[in-house]
């Protein structure tokens, strides 16, 4: 579990016991259930981690909401976004294996996570890896509920592929950037898991960018 969840749980329970002992024990109830929510929300199971060569694996669990073409760069590359609601684990994971090359965290606004202009609109953390596959960049995008994008790496780190990197609070977005010819795995509507389910396969030497941003937000 990540310590957020612990923050989170063991805050309403104190607020269930001083609500119980001081009020009425049926008023505990309420924040009994909030605090079971929050250590339930921020769960972190453990994930198998596939090894085909080149793979490139979802940053988070959720729903596959488009599969489009943008220009990354000066170059064509296939997006891929990955809607996360309010009951999916949080956690964000590494894409790809490589070395983070840079870690951009771009301020902006809280609309839809599900809507196409939120991938520019909105606030997010963008990660860039370099491995052996290529160059992946990827987004942490906060939606209407979202106000926290956590990334725990800096530039200069190595990620393995599907390693744990940070996490965005209570719904959210991330988007996965790859070049064209990159054999795409998945389709609009698949639900997805973080670190485990393969995005795409690059080709040898591709490069690759996922929209799954990684920075603290602030």
């Amino acid at each position: 579990m990540v310590r957020d969840g612990y923050y989170y749980g063991l805050a309403f329970v104190a607020v269930a016991v001083l609500l119980g002992w001081f009020v009425h024990p049926v008023l505990a109830v309420f924040p009994l259930l909030l605090a079971l929510f929050f250590l339930w929300f921020f769960r972190d199971p453990e994930r198998q981690i596939p090894a085909t060569e080149g793979a490139i694996v979802s940053p988070g669990d959720g729903k596959v909401t488009d599969i489009s073409s943008v220009a990354q760069n000066g170059e064509s590359c296939t997006r891929i976004s990955v809607f996360l609601n309010v009951f999916n684990v949080h956690v964000n994971r590494s894409p790809i294996a490589g070395v983070i090359t840079d870690v951009k965290y771009k301020r902006g606004k809280f609309g839809n996570a599900k809507g196409a202009i939120s991938a520019e609109e909105n606030e997010q953390n963008v990660v860039t890896v370099r491995g052996d596959a290529g160059t992946v960049v990827f987004k942490q995008i906060a939606g209407l509920i979202a106000r926290r994008i956590v990334f725990n790496k800096k530039v200069g780190d190595s990620v393995a592929r599907g390693e744990r990197v940070g996490l965005i609070k209570f719904g959210s977005r991330v988007d996965v950037i790859f070049p064209v010819g990159s054999e795409i795995k998945v389709k609009v509507g698949d639900h997805v898991a973080g670190g485990s389910s393969v995005l795409a396969v690059a080709q040898a030497r591709s490069v690759v960018t996922s929209s799954h941003t990684a920075a603290e937000a602030r």
